[in-house]
């Protein structure tokens, strides 16, 4: 017997539950309706309220008909763990890892992304970060226009693929991360305000109306995302969670959303045995976000945030752009100064935003490592014009240094797919909107989007099945060339992160002469070598790319597009 439930406080008089071909009334308990029905795994039923149209259950475990279709019934007590001897794994000295399910394989699916878990313990990696699954109408998409957030995209292989994907990695002591979005739903097959107020247009988010977390029936909206994320970190094994612009969580209570969700997540923690991880994507650079909670409210309480700071100062000196929100990163000193504090504006000027931004970080207070720091990442790479990685910008000695930078700096750093080998594949904005004005207006904003900054020609159709394959990730790439001095560069690096973490500590000094660059840390210095000439220091090599020579009583030569690691 199972109890259907829906909290429908915009439901007048009635509420049915279709089951096959019958209508079932519903019986009212307060705002929330509910009947008691035989159900077998997989049997299709939606709402209807005063007898209005079939809608989705608002926690539907799956749609396996799309999110417009009807909901299925999912027994998520099936599957049978292999993990009872995982015990988690923390923030704290993980190096994360983020994919795409439908373009980490050619297949697109989690029990195809199960055959490459063994390249991650190869390489070093912790802890694997899946982009959002929520479901969502057509096939593919990044995942951020989720529609119905508790059932998993059925091109992935729903629920049950998922439970299967995360127990793999447990058995092959990797932790699993899941990006989830719970500041705005996608533009089809929401109807979640049909049922009550989800929304409200006391604020407004760059999506639209914001999630309803402080007005009038609030209480059941915050229980709606809080219970979706318990039940990711409980049902599904997931060791955390990466929440999506938190900045648009707009909250005017005394206890935040976020802080509630922390408080939460911590008591499951503790229910569980296993740590449980709440990383923000805060565009804020406030440090309060993964300070502790406490009586006085000082903190939010989560466990960690990225920094897209370090991101920006990378990626000017490795590619000398300084276009849009580049342009204040050019400054001098911005490498040295992310490379000893996370966040560059932190209550400086910030020109692309015309105003102060930001709030120091004390690291008495806030260690290093509660801050995610890349090279890349889905946004920064597939929010170009053409979705060009850092690999399609730089050569592979540049591409090396920058990876020597980011992975001897004190953060948690963060792979995105593909870059440790240098993948040759783009990662571009792809939809598949079955709405054709929808996608039409998608498609025509996104080429008006890059024509305003001087980008329009050879913009990808969001829309074109084309724009998603070469999306793809081609895996035979990892043998062969440079992609294969490249994937064994990274496990060095990763390898040294692990045996020398005197690398991670100690004050930093950044030189920078010509084209030459110069990172001390630890008694190590990463030494790059961007120029046309050699480059020479004394120290003993640890790991060299390119051409490297010398050592030991004789200085240590770097030559043209080439770095190394020395011990000083």
């Amino acid at each position: 017997m199972n109890e259907f439930a829906v909290w429908a406080p915009n439901a007048h008089d009635t509420v049915e539950l279709a089951l096959g071909d019958r209508r079932l009334p519903m019986r009212r308990d307060g705002q929330w309706w509910r009947l008691a029905a035989v159900a077998t795994p997989g049997r299709r039923y939606a709402f209807r309220l005063d007898g209005g149209p079939e809608r989705p259950d608002p926690r539907s475990l799956a749609q396996p008909d799309g999110p417009h279709g009807r909901s299925a019934v999912v027994d998520l007590d099936a599957h049978d763990w292999q993990d009872s001897e995982w015990r988690g794994r923390a923030l704290d000295g993980a190096v994360v890892y983020e994919l795409h399910i439908g373009t980490f394989t050619a297949e697109g699916t989690f029990d195809a992304a199960v055959e490459k878990l063994d390249h991650f313990a190869a390489l070093g990696v912790s802890l694997v970060e899946v982009m959002p699954v929520a479901a969502f109408p057509g096939d593919r998409g990044w995942g951020y226009d989720g529609v119905a957030p508790y059932a998993v995209h059925e091109a992935y292989g729903g629920a049950a693929a998922c439970q299967r994907f995360v127990d793999a990695c447990h058995q092959r002591g990797l932790g699993v991360l899941l990006d989830v979005v719970y500041n705005h739903l996608g533009p089809s097959g929401n109807y979640l305000p049909e049922f009550g107020p989800y929304f409200t247009d006391h604020y407004s988010t760059p999506w639209g109306t914001a999630i309803n977390l402080d007005g009038r029936d609030s209480d059941e909206v915050r229980d709606y995302f809080i219970d979706n994320a318990l039940m990711w970190l409980r049902d599904f094994h997931f060791d955390g969670l990466r929440l999506d612009a938190v900045h648009e969580l707009h909250d005017g209570r005394a206890e935040h959303f976020l802080e509630e969700l922390a408080r939460r997540t911590d008591e499951l923690s503790a229910q569980l045995g296993r740590p449980l991880t709440l990383i923000a994507e805060s565009d804020r650079n406030d440090p309060r976000t993964v300070a502790p909670r406490d009586d006085h409210g000082a903190g939010l309480g989560l466990t960690g945030q990225w920094s897209d700071d370090i991101h920006h100062a990378l990626h000017v000196v490795f590619t000398g752009e300084t276009q849009g929100y580049y342009s204040d990163f050019a400054d001098p000193s911005a490498l040295e100064k992310v490379l000893r504090t996370p966040f560059f504006h932190d209550g400086t000027w910030s020109s692309f935003r015309g105003r102060h931004h930001g709030r120091p970080v004390d690291p008495t207070r806030t260690p290093p490592w509660r801050f995610v720091a890349s090279l890349q990442t889905h946004d920064q790479v597939g929010n170009r014009a053409t979705g060009e990685r850092l690999s399609q910008l730089v050569g592979p000695g540049r591409l090396a240094a920058a990876a020597a930078v980011l992975l001897t700096s004190p953060y948690t750093p963060m792979l995105f797919m593909g870059e440790e080998w240098g993948a040759s594949t783009p990662w571009q904005y792809f939809t598949d909107h079955q709405e054709r004005e929808l996608a039409q207006a998608v498609s025509e904003g996104r080429r008006r989007e890059f024509a305003e900054h001087g980008w329009s020609a050879d913009v990808p159709d969001p829309q074109a099945v084309s724009t998603f394959r070469d999306s793809t990730l081609d895996w035979s790439e990892i043998t062969e060339g440079d992609h294969a001095r490249l994937l064994e560069w990274y496990a060095a690096l990763l390898r040294l992160r692990r045996v020398s973490p005197e690398i991670l500590t100690g004050a930093v000094e950044v030189h920078r002469n010509g084209a030459t660059l110069r990172v001390h840390r630890g008694g190590h210095v990463v030494l790059a070598n961007f120029g046309s000439y050699d480059t020479a220091m004394p120290g003993e090599v640890v790991l060299g790319f390119g051409v490297v020579t010398g050592g030991g009583a004789e200085p240590v030569s770097v030559g043209p597009d080439s770095v190394a690691v020395l011990r000083t």
